[in-house]
């Protein structure tokens, strides 16, 4: 079939809006009609090159953050059915192999890269994903809302619940909160009992951190941060970086209470963190990478939203030609939450 959408030509290149040919679902294949794809900094990471420099890749539509409904579906695919709505499931994974077999999926053993980098993601209309990399979502919520589940809720979900394990009255900061996974990690943070600090460089997102269960802190010097009053003087137990800067990774290290954790979520090139091994062991602190979500977590941080308990913040929703627009935010930093890219207007 032949659809009109965005892709890329070359790492760190210009979106161009152009016509192609999408070939039908194969074997094991499922075509998506897209209804609406997120946009977040990931997206922008990868247009960068910032996840796979492969250009036997490109030309390739980016766009993980994918929610719509099964067209067609290959042979040997039983489910999802034809009709379903479903959200893409980031990582392309085997399906097969122990860690996915365990519930391990982001570190399956026989990885084929990323959906928007390996394969065609949501900036068309229609892309061809394999059956695997599609978790059903019986949500009553619009698609374009229903974008921040598969990423941005279910990131947040992984790394409270799986890898800091955080508890009730853990103190935690949350380094970039008003971003589009930051502020939902500011808000899963508190469901999970933890007295959450937001810091964030731009006031303007400081409302919106409040509404999440967080207390804003103004985080523009990490020279001059100002712990929150009710932490009573106490060092943060969790301090999960969003940013990934030399000068964020410095004071998330040093700023740690005795047996704190650090949770490293960027994967930028040429950014190294120094670590003592004698303050690890003197402080006794724990230092984590944290790599997406399990498909039982995206199952799960749709129960949430279903039940109320996660309100999706997705505060940019625009048509296929404003999706620039949202960039510009993204790179100014005055986006709160995430945007989304709806094909339904």
């Amino acid at each position: 079939m032949r659809v009109e959408g965005y892709r890329i030509h070359k790492w760190g290149g210009p979106l161009q809006w152009e016509p192609f040919d999408l070939a039908p679902p194969q074997r094991g294949e499922v075509l998506v009609r897209v209804e609406a794809c997120g946009i977040g900094l990931t997206v922008l990471n990868c247009i960068r090159g910032d996840l796979a420099t492969d250009r036997a890749t490109l030309p390739r539509v980016p766009g993980h953050e994918i929610v719509g409904r099964v067209e067609a579906v290959g042979d040997d695919v039983i489910t999802p059915a034809v009709g379903t709505r479903v959200m893409a499931y980031f990582y392309l994974v085997c399906g097969y192999c122990e860690a996915c077999q365990s519930g391990h999926d982001s570190l399956c053993r026989n990885l084929a890269g990323w959906v928007g980098v390996h394969r065609d993601g949501g900036y068309a209309p229609f892309t061809v994903l394999p059956a695997g990399n599609l978790v059903p979502i019986p949500l009553p919520v619009p698609a374009a809302v229903a974008t921040a589940i598969p990423d941005a809720i279910a990131t947040p979900l992984h790394v409270c619940k799986t890898r800091a394990r955080i508890q009730p009255r853990d103190r935690v900061a949350v380094i970039g909160a008003g971003g589009g996974v930051g502020i939902h990690m500011v808000e899963m943070a508190a469901l999970f009992g933890a007295q959450v600090a937001g810091l964030e460089a731009s006031e303007s997102k400081f409302d919106v951190i409040r509404q999440m269960g967080g207390v804003p802190v103004l985080s523009r010097s990490f020279a001059a941060i100002e712990l929150p009053e009710m932490w009573d003087g106490h060092l943060p137990d969790v301090v999960i970086d969003l940013v990934g800067s030399k000068e964020s990774l410095s004071w998330a290290l040093s700023s740690l209470s005795a047996g704190g954790r650090f949770v490293a979520l960027t994967t930028f090139r040429d950014i190294d963190i120094q670590v003592s091994p004698r303050d690890l062991v003197m402080r006794e602190i724990s230092v984590l990478g944290s790599r997406y979500a399990s498909k039982a977590e995206l199952r799960e941080s749709a129960d949430l939203v279903a039940t109320g308990k996660i309100r999706p913040v997705v505060s940019h929703i625009v048509p296929p030609a404003r999706v620039e627009d949202v960039h510009r935010e993204l790179l100014e930093g005055t986006l709160i939450g995430r945007g989304a890219l709806d094909w339904t207007v």
